[in-house]
């Protein structure tokens, strides 16, 4: 794993003398632990002493020994626990200022002027709190003579940096809180597992999810379970909700496909304030439909178990980012809260996230759902839009006589079928005609198309692979052929889902458009494949899936080793000549090297790999964890690196090899996937209805402009459509990736946590930005 180039700022250095503080507090989160790890390895790194306080502020108040200066090695082996490992109690001691004054004390006895808090609300107003009483606490300490006036002197201010913690991420100007991925993993497992046995009995299920205040995870679970129905707090069902559901749940069986649960979020009401738990929809189904009808009520499953792979990387960035808020922090630095906005880290003022929280209750309270609506955020608000759209909008009678056929190309991946089931959805509500085409660009050219409807893509959205067929064949050899196929189906318009065979092969369909008039038709890709390779999106469907499958079968493999001699792990990841999963997976995972194409390395790189491994064996025992990308070098193969490994480390640590292989490309998508296969579908369609009327001329289609084949991708914080030609520039297409890779950037963090001497490039640091209160407008195209 080469070393990276000094990047901006001197990082190693910028703690030097400072002592920073990190706890845990509020209600407890799966992905805690990672940010926790990063905080004290980050801080460690730049020259800070860094200590744990438990339990939670009481750890403060307490003082002693609850105060303890962590080591490097103290946070090995953490990643994949569940929970907080240093305690988050509530305290009540900490609420009085007799109790904060404690805290102060001993704070200042260690010199601690810097405080990670890793928590809810109330946690983070406390820790304002704290910070805004500062001053007066250490003038008291002073009067009182319990601190030496030249020992609060050195402590005159105290820099605050939150990160939320929370399975549901109720705190407003953050996208996701850590803790929230994980708690959706654990629900549609539960979903999965409820549904087949639903479907053997012909049994509906009525689901409580919990999330408080916030109803994020049972709205993501009905997106991504294809739920009938969802009750949530910020849109009480109109007064006639009753016949609606009665009426919907009949219509599905009687379509024949399996009934999806009905999801109840905790704190739904109806438009008069009267709560509505899971009892009353049951009650509902078994008295008026005679359906076999059962309650389950998750309870605290979902905040148990091992974080999810997304909860552990966006911790450890978390942690990176506070570390670096805090330690650049002045007195007149407000308190803040680092958190992500779609994939860009942001810091954010606590007050301003905390006050606009504050309003979403106060809105709920005065019965201005709407208004509650727009304060949960842009975010929300598209995935109750697209919700709405597949849930509670049928096919319309009158047909807009377009026809739109949708096809996978390349190798399947999970996630693959949400976005074909939104895709055909959403297209018969616009009043498509909706056809599937088998086996990517070969089916096309030989007619194996057939018209798909509402009922056929019902059960979906949690099935992985491809429910269509895909194939790698590319279309320039077929021009002929889908150009007849075109013309006798009469199809307007394609949405391809796919990984950078999509691309290509809609590049060759664009070539033939001088030639084939017929295919001269608009055209949308939607990026999907493991390796997440595909140019123009920083995310592909499917990616999610295979990390958190990697991410999995490292932490076992890992295990295996626990409690035997010193050993290394050399595990081989799919991606062909992309990182991606390497790297994430290496983050995810806690690994000491991974090694990719993009970053180039040789044998003096491999030797100071090995001996940094090797000194750490000698000290330490956990397992050592070696990711090598399937193709970042044909001569330092998998085998070559084992066998280096092997030889070097004799007498110290012995090795062992994996090549995980198709596992990678196998599985039921993970939540990420299906959300995000569903908007993404439900947008191509949007966009490509519009781009068909564009093109229109006369009844007939005629779309040769550069802006009429679009790639849509995510780009750092928002869904875009980009012309495929424009792409062209940006992609390497020897070896199949886009020339800029968002993630390098990440790599030195994954560096830096294994502990090697390396510059932080701080050039794109978060900066502080303000919570945006004013209305959102909806998207005009959902």
């Amino acid at each position: 794993m080469a070393q990276t180039p000094p990047g901006h700022g001197h990082t190693e250095n910028l703690g030097a003398g400072k002592a920073i503080a990190v706890l845990t507090s509020g209600g407890d989160a799966q992905g805690m632990t990672p940010p926790v790890r990063a905080v004290v390895r980050v801080g460690i790194y730049t020259g800070a002493k860094v200590y744990f306080a438990p339990p939670g502020y009481q750890g403060l108040v307490d003082g002693g020994d609850n105060i303890k200066e962590a080591t490097w090695e103290s946070v090995s082996m953490m990643l994949q626990l569940g929970g907080t490992v240093i305690g988050s109690p509530p305290c009540q001691d900490f609420r009085t200022r007799e109790g904060r004054l404690k805290a102060a004390r001993n704070l200042v006895k260690r010199g601690i002027t810097n405080l990670c808090v890793i928590g809810g609300d109330g946690s983070l107003t406390g820790a304002d709190t704290f910070r805004a009483e500062w001053s007066s606490l250490l003038a008291e300490l002073v009067k009182v003579g319990g601190t030496p006036p030249e020992e609060a002197k050195k402590s005159s201010y105290l820099n605050i940096v939150g990160m939320v913690g929370s399975t549901p991420p109720d705190f407003c100007g953050t996208d996701m809180t850590i803790g929230t991925d994980s708690a959706l993993h654990r629900i549609m497992e539960i979903v999965d597992a409820i549904t087949t046995t639903a479907q053997s009995h012909q049994r509906t299920f009525v689901l409580e999810v919990m999330g408080r205040h916030c109803p994020y995870l049972a709205l993501i679970t009905a997106l991504a379970c294809g739920a009938d129905w969802v009750f949530i707090p910020e849109s009480p069902p109109e007064d006639d909700w009753e016949d609606h559901l009665c009426r919907r749940l009949t219509e599905t069986r009687v379509g024949g496909s399996r009934s999806p649960p009905i999801i109840v979020a905790e704190g739904a009401i109806d438009k008069h304030g009267k709560a509505i738990t899971s009892a009353p929809p049951k009650n509902l189904v078994v008295k008026r439909l005679g359906y076999d009808t059962r309650v389950t009520i998750l309870g605290h499953v979902q905040r148990g178990g091992t974080p999810s792979a997304f909860d552990r990387i966006l911790g450890s960035r978390m942690g990176v980012e506070a570390v670096m808020a805090l330690l650049e922090g002045t007195p007149d630095t407000p308190a803040c809260v680092v958190s992500l906005s779609g994939n860009q880290a942001v810091r954010l003022p606590l007050m301003e996230c905390v006050q606009v929280t504050k309003d979403v209750t106060t809105a709920m309270n005065e019965g201005r759902f709407d208004d509650a609506l727009k304060l949960r955020g842009r975010s929300f608000q598209n995935n109750w839009n697209v919700y709405k759209l597949l849930a509670h909008i049928r096919p319309p009678s009158t047909k807009s006589g377009y026809t739109l056929a949708v096809l996978n190309v390349g190798a399947p991946a999970a996630g693959m079928n949400a976005a074909v089931r939104s895709t055909v959805r959403i297209g018969l509500i616009h009043g498509h005609r909706m056809l599937a085409v088998h086996d990517g660009f070969e089916g096309l050219a030989y007619g194996k198309l057939e018209e798909i409807s509402w009922e056929r893509v019902g059960s979906w959205t949690g099935l992985g692979g491809s429910k269509l067929g895909t194939k790698r064949t590319l279309p320039k050899k077929y021009f002929e052929e889908i150009s007849a196929t075109i013309s006798n189906f009469g199809i307007h318009g394609l949405i391809i889902i796919g990984p950078p065979e999509a691309f290509t092969g809609s590049l060759e369909l664009m070539e033939g458009r001088a030639k084939y008039e017929e295919l001269c038709i608009p055209l949308c890709i939607i990026p999907a494949t493991v390796s997440n390779n595909v140019p123009g999106s920083d995310f592909s469907i499917g990616a999610d899936t295979a990390l958190n499958t990697i991410t999995t079968t490292c932490d076992r493999i890992k295990q295996s080793a626990a409690g035997t001699k010193r050993r290394v792990f050399i595990i081989e990841t799919m991606g062909g000549f992309c990182g991606y999963l390497a790297t994430m997976a290496g983050l995810a995972a806690g690994a000491d090297a991974a090694y990719i194409y993009e970053e180039h390395f040789n044998i003096h790189d491999l030797q100071v790999n090995v001996e940094h491994l090797t000194e750490k064996m000698k000290t330490t025992a956990p397992p050592g964890l070696v990711l090598r990308n399937e193709r970042c070098n044909e001569n330092y193969t998998t085998d070559f690196i084992y066998n280096l490994y092997s030889e070097e480390g004799k007498g110290i640590f012995d090795c062992r090899k994996n090549v995980l292989g198709h596992m990678q490309q196998g599985g039921t998508p993970t939540p990420f996937d299906r959300n995000f296969g569903t908007k993404m579908g439900a947008k191509a369609v949007a966009w490509i209805t519009g781009k068909i009327k564009e093109c229109s001329r006369h009844g007939r289609i005629f779309a040769n402009t550069a802006d009429s084949a679009c790639l849509l991708g995510m780009r750092k914080r928002s869904l875009v459509f980009q012309p495929i030609t424009d792409l062209k520039e940006q992609t390497d297409f020897e070896h199949r990736i886009p020339k800029e890779q968002w993630w390098l950037k990440l790599r030195p963090i994954l560096k830096i946590l294994a502990k090697y001497n390396i510059e932080l490039d701080t050039s794109e640091k978060a900066h502080l930005e303000h919570v945006t209160r004013k209305r959102i407008s909806l998207e005009s195209n959902i």
